[in-house]
């Protein structure tokens, strides 16, 4: 299970930049909680281009996973890995890297990392990165409605297999299947 960050799991501030702006969305650790116990991995791929616009560092962006994994936690939930693209094409060192989604070399580190089949994995998002990162990968791609809602407008051509309201929507989606 891939999961976007920002606008799936915490709600979406335009660039998350310190720990204190940090909120889940309603439901978002109950969901990773059931599809824990239905048996997937839940891996975060997330575009965190804010460190190469220079908005904030790496040791921020270390804080506020920190305080992500704390606020699933004490919710009972808990996350396999957080894998990220600090970079961007367009800003700081200008760096067109593998790993900024619609590109998929953070799902590949993580298919590598715990020997993961696409064929039986999902990725839900909110932006059609992530649908495309989806479609690249041949994983299955679920669109939330909380967040962007995949109103970027970024890549008409990356259609969700599924559309729903937000991630506990998601994982009924998925377990029913």
């Amino acid at each position: 299970m891939f999961l976007d960050r920002d606008g799936v799991v915490v709600e979406e501030v335009d660039y998350l930049r310190r720990p204190s702006q940090l909120k889940l969305i309603p439901g978002a650790a109950e969901a990773i909680v059931r599809l824990r116990r239905a048996g997937f991995l839940v891996v975060v791929v997330s575009n965190q281009s804010g460190i190469a616009r220079g908005y904030f560092t790496l040791g921020d962006l270390r804080k506020i996973h920190a305080k992500l994994r704390a606020e699933l936690k004490a919710r009972g939930a808990r996350l396999d890995a957080i894998y990220f693209c600090p970079h961007h094409p367009e800003a700081g060192a200008r760096v067109d890297c593998a790993c900024r989604k619609p590109k998929i070399g953070m799902l590949l580190e993580a298919k590598k990392r715990f020997k993961i089949d696409f064929k039986k994995s999902f990725l839900v998002g909110d932006a059609s990165a992530d649908m495309g990162a989806a479609r690249k990968a041949g994983v299955a791609a679920i669109l939330v409605s909380t967040g962007y809602a995949g109103k970027d407008g970024k890549n008409k051509m990356a259609k969700p297999d599924a559309r729903v309201k937000d991630l506990g929507a998601a994982a009924d989606w998925i377990l029913a299947r």
